[in-house]
């Protein structure tokens, strides 16, 4: 058969939740457009029911990743870097795409994201000795405090930086211990509904990552709101339904990190790990032995 008379195969995207890929249940898509107009595929309009969904997946998973050694989160976190190399050339037509970008710019972006994941995966066993330690203190006392995950974090990801801010929001988060439910770019979600292609393949286990197409502004609420969600990520919010989130978040008291300026480009540094840790901190008398006084 020759080329002229062969139909084309059209990618069908779905939602990522709980290592599956799920339509969404209210059955609805919308349409996504590259920057000139130019239709590119339909993505799934998920529904209030599906972040539950997700949020469910991710407090399911949370116990198993969090408990993981730190050294083994680093090696899953460079095979995401690994598979995402072998299917390099797929990223760079769906950023070029979705970003309006030239094929060698798009190529530079989806390098950078790889690179991020490399830089995050040799991070998840350090992060500990930089905001951890042992604690002088007044008395005959061990005092030692280490970081511990959160739980599970919403995170909206940029809406400009289809690829590159999307992993730069969900590689700290998954580093350190958390679980996520993301709400993809709603103008270019493709890159990050591939993603999840990417996630399922490479050991990652079911839940840690969730990811989500459709309105900030529908799901965001809910997410919010949801009490066994401790923290969110206001990153792709504008500023009026990031001031609706934050004040929704409060009420059970959730982490939020602010909308700020951003150059994903950037050495990302570690803000965007600790912002979702908690610091544990534990005491422990020093004990005596014998008579002589002396302490271990």
């Amino acid at each position: 058969m020759s080329d002229a008379t062969r139909l084309s195969v059209f990618k069908t995207y779905k939602l990522y939740v709980g290592g599956k890929f799920p339509r969404s249940e209210s059955g609805r898509v919308y349409e996504v457009t590259d920057t000139k107009g130019r239709w590119l595929a339909n993505a799934p309009l998920a529904s209030r029911k599906d972040a539950r969904d997700a949020v469910v997946a991710a407090r399911k998973a949370f116990g198993g990743w969090a408990g993981a050694t730190a050294y083994n989160r680093g090696q899953i976190l460079y095979r995401v870097a690994e598979m995402l190399e072998g299917r390099r050339e797929q990223f760079v037509r769906e950023v070029a795409e979705a970003e309006g970008l030239g094929k060698s710019k798009a190529a530079a972006v989806v390098d950078a994201a790889i690179d991020r994941w490399v830089w995050y995966a040799g991070w998840t066993d350090k992060i500990a000795q930089v905001v951890g330690g042992a604690n002088p203190v007044a008395g005959p006392y061990f005092n030692l405090s280490t970081p511990e995950p959160t739980g599970v974090v919403t995170v909206l990801a940029p809406q400009e930086s289809s690829f590159l801010g999307l992993v730069s929001v969900i590689a700290p988060v998954i580093a350190t211990g958390n679980t996520a439910v993301v709400v993809a770019s709603e103008k270019a979600p493709l890159p990050a509904l591939s993603l999840g292609e990417v996630l399922a393949t490479s050991d990652l286990p079911g839940g840690v990552v969730n990811i989500l197409s459709g309105k900030a502004a529908e799901m965001g609420p809910h997410l919010a709101a949801h009490l066994d969600v401790n923290a969110i990520d206001l990153t792709g919010a504008d500023a009026d339904l990031a001031r609706e989130l934050e004040i929704a978040a409060a009420d059970n008291l959730k982490r939020v990190l602010r909308p700020r300026a951003e150059d994903f480009a950037a050495s990302p540094g570690t803000d965007r790990m600790t912002a979702f840790l908690e610091t544990k901190t534990v005491w422990h008398p020093t004990g005596s032995l014998g008579a002589s006084g002396s302490a271990y």
